[in-house]
């Protein structure tokens, strides 16, 4: 029992008293078993620390009433009916307990005063101390309390005398893989910000008095002037304040990837060979004139992407060539070839960043914390493998234009022969060529031609996917000592699947840019792969952090990550002077208005570095949302929402509901509405505990995807044609 004794009135200068370990006796005298007097503690911490007394349990060699020979007056076993007290009467309950002679006691204060170890501070900052060392002594206040470690509330266990407390819950539920927060929130630090807010007030008041001046002092001489400028001066107040108002309360971020490796990629009974349980992401690259953006840039993009440390199973790369270039579609090709040397490299000696431009162009010792002595070796050559990928790609131009030359020069020939005999024996004067852009493997390329003709040209043009890079297996492939001239023994050599995509465009639909190219990525990758989120990019923007997939992943996996609708990553930019001054660096907008607004309620998307939920694109409610009514909307209450998972019976079925119309929303593609209950269940959460809602149950993702066959590729070619219904 710890009671609450008074603060010593003495010299201040004074060490405080140290714990006292006392038993209570048979007449009820309070006898001290404690041996140190005194903690020798410095005066400065003295607020730190408080008198209170411990009251020992009854032992075998603690026993009140019993001599040294340990005989008891009654009771079952060698020392009467338990070595400790039962747990019923080490509780603190708000209903009371029971007295040490068994006697109902239903007064609460004086249960208080008679329980085990229940440590009380005038200041919150009472502690167990080791005598020596001065720290805080969990296996004492173990044995002293019987305490048991718990995730959330506290446990209680379930035996006979348990005052009533049924929550259902026992200890297995914490022993097998515990629920654990993926992130942690933290505001900024009162010192930092507070300063800042006051600053913020004062320019408020500021702005107020001057506003009052202007509008109270008009110029008679020159009223319509005045008048203006009043209206200007007001709107940028007004801009002001909703730039400055969110900024009263910026929040940081941090995930837990250990977390999520422990939660998702750690043997347990329902994933016995710690395979990945997490989701798909698919990658969407979105790129439309090689003269404006260069494919050397598209290919160093793709190589950071498919280096991500991420389950290589899992994730899949998409590319929208939305001018149909033939320069696109090698480039990119070559790039994966590239990549199966490229992207073992960076797995084998953990490259930061894991685009080869950016990385060869740091200034920084490339050696530091390297510690492979084959790494300087290993550098060298795929250093040298780079130098040759960037002039192939650089030859592009040239290796196609001479390739359709000779294909044309035959074809023509072949031609005029043919015009010959029809016009008997001499050339027509209207004969004229066309000439074509040829594939490497001697056929016509679909998309648009150097020459542009009719149905090979921008804006109208055949729908093409090629996928790139096949499906890889569920199982790791390790690589041998002479992988290609290099030694990959026991890493991973698998790439992730990559496809290439050109939308249908003809003359007389409406195509709408960026925003349409988007929409054809996002059910080409529903019938391919349907990864529930979505992770999209500008060609110039690489990954610079090889585990932010991952990072993304710790807040929509998180406890109620199902009802985020996306994450924006920040941008950063290379090349920028030192003191960059023309803020290229976006510092202001990324950590200052972003955190802000993420304080306040989400970021805004930006256009580039953002991972969608893909059931939040199709144009779904959360699926616990709330409805927000009244004036202010204060009154909140659950949306009535249905949900596909819901929705797969017989007697409702997904494409039949009258609330969703989905026909008429997603198009006649049944292959592609049925992959959207597919998308919503997989996007949730793990319901490894009573507290996660909505979530799916553990190991339901381990099953290795198919490999795609004809019908289903066929498929995602039909619905990025633009004739497909919308």
């Amino acid at each position: 029992m710890a009671t609450s004794s008074n603060p010593r009135k003495s010299d201040p200068n004074r060490p405080p008293q140290a714990v006292k370990f006392s038993r209570r006796t048979s007449s009820g005298r309070v006898v001290s078993l404690s041996r140190d007097d005194d903690l020798d503690v410095p005066g400065d911490n003295q607020n730190d620390y408080i008198n209170y007394t411990v009251m020992m349990p009854p032992t075998p060699d603690n026993q009140p009433g019993v001599d040294a020979s340990g005989d008891k007056p009654d009771g079952p076993g060698p020392y009467g009916s338990s070595r400790f007290r039962t747990e019923s009467q080490r509780r603190v309950s708000s209903r009371g307990g029971e007295d040490d002679d068994g006697g109902a006691r239903g007064d609460n204060t004086s249960g208080l005063d008679r329980r085990v170890s229940v440590l009380k501070s005038n200041n919150n900052k009472s502690m167990l101390l080791r005598s020596q060392t001065q720290d805080f002594d969990h296996n004492r206040w173990l044995f002293e309390t019987k305490g048991k470690y718990g995730i959330g509330n506290a446990f209680w266990q379930q035996d006979d005398d348990s005052y009533d407390h049924d929550t259902g819950m026992s200890m297995s539920d914490f022993m097998d893989k515990p629920w654990k927060p993926l992130t942690r929130k933290s505001k900024v630090p009162p010192e930092i910000i507070s300063p800042y807010r006051l600053l913020i007030v004062i320019r408020l008041v500021v702005l107020i008095f001057f506003l009052t001046w202007r509008i109270s002092n008009p110029n008679p001489d020159a009223m319509w002037l005045w008048g203006v400028s009043i209206v200007c001066e007001l709107w940028f107040a007004f801009s002001w304040l909703l730039d400055i108002l969110p900024k009263f309360n910026p929040i940081n971020r941090t995930a837990d990837l250990a977390a999520l490796k422990e939660k998702f990629e750690t043997p347990s009974p329902t994933n016995p060979h710690g395979r990945s349980d997490l989701p798909g992401v698919d990658v969407f690259i979105s790129t439309a004139d090689p003269d404006k953006e260069p494919p050397l840039v598209t290919a160093n993009t793709i190589l950071s992407i498919l280096a991500v440390e991420y389950p290589v199973e899992k994730i899949s790369i998409y590319i929208s060539d939305d001018g149909g270039a033939i320069f696109n579609f090698e480039a990119m090709a070559e790039a994966v070839i590239f990549g199966q040397l490229w992207v073992p490299f960076c797995r084998k000696h953990n490259i930061e960043p894991r685009n080869p431009d950016s990385y060869f162009s740091q200034k920084t010792d490339p050696t530091k914390n390297k510690k492979r002595p084959d790494f300087v070796k290993d550098r060298r050559w795929i250093k040298r493998e780079y130098d040759e990928f960037k002039v192939r790609i650089n030859g592009l131009p040239d290796v196609i234009r001479k390739r359709c030359e000779m294909h044309n020069s035959k074809e023509e020939k072949k031609e005029k022969a043919l015009a010959k005999e029809n016009n008997g024996g001499s050339v027509p004067e209207d004969f004229k060529f066309q000439k074509a852009t040829w594939m490497a493997d001697g056929t016509h390329w679909p998309g648009t031609w150097y020459e542009p003709m009719a149905d090979h040209k921008k804006g109208d043009h055949a729908g093409i996917l090629q996928i790139m890079s096949k499906v890889p297996v569920n199982d790791p492939i390790m690589g041998g000592p002479n992988e290609k001239q290099l030694d990959f023994t026991g890493i991973d050599i698998r790439l992730p699947m990559f496809a290439y995509v050109s939308r249908e465009k003809r003359p007389g639909y409406d195509h709408n840019k960026k925003a349409g190219a988007m929409n054809a990525l996002v059910r080409a990758s529903a019938i391919l792969s349907n990864g529930p989120f979505i992770l999209n990019l500008d060609c110039d923007h690489y990954v610079y952090n090889s585990m932010a997939i991952q990072e993304g992943m710790c807040y929509m996996m998180d406890r109620g990550g199902d009802r985020i609708c996306y994450l924006q990553f920040p941008q950063r930019f290379e090349g920028i002077d030192p003191s960059d001054r023309y803020a290229n660096h976006n510092t202001v907008f990324f950590d200052g208005n972003m955190r802000a607004l993420d304080g306040l309620q989400g970021p805004v998307y930006v256009g580039t570095g953002c991972m969608f939920r893909r059931y939040a694109l199709y144009g779904f409610h959360p699926p616990r949302a709330n409805e927000y009514t009244g004036f202010l909307g204060k009154n909140k209450k659950q949306a009535n929402v249905a949900l596909p998972s819901e929705l797969d019976d017989d007697s409702q079925p997904l494409t039949g509901h009258p609330d969703l119309d989905l026909p008429k929303q997603f198009g006649n593609s049944t292959m592609f509405v049925e992959s959207i209950a597919v998308a919503e269940f997989q996007g949730r959460p793990l319901a490894d505990h009573i507290t996660v809602k909505n979530g799916r149950p553990p190991g339901a993702l381990l099953i290795p995807r198919p490999p795609l066959d004809a019908p289903t590729v066929a498929e995602a070619i039909a619905v990025i044609s633009c004739w497909y219904c919308l």
